[in-house]
């Protein structure tokens, strides 16, 4: 049984949007993140949520992002600017 995911607050948002790539550009507000963690997109009613497979910054691959990194990472659905990314941990 799926344990039922807490967002408390956003942790980023989405700065830009490459579909030709499905690469969302994210400003990290808050907080740190890290390949293989899990992430929800959430803007007005749509979103969705993804396992982070990759990290990038400045075109080179990383394995984590802190606070005031801009990075990017490649997205299962189409995004929007604006959209917020949380940090998916389980109740």
């Amino acid at each position: 049984m799926n344990k039922p995911i807490r967002l408390v607050e956003p942790i980023g948002k989405v700065v830009h949007f490459y579909d030709k790539l499905a690469v969302a550009i994210i400003d990290l507000d808050k907080g740190g993140l890290k390949v293989g963690d899990e992430v929800r997109f959430k803007k007005g009613d749509g979103e969705f949520t993804q396992k982070i497979e990759s990290l990038q910054v400045e075109h080179e691959s990383v394995d984590s992002v802190k606070k005031g990194d801009s990075f990017g990472v490649k997205v299962s659905k189409p995004t929007k600017p604006g959209t917020l990314v949380y940090l998916v941990t389980q109740q």
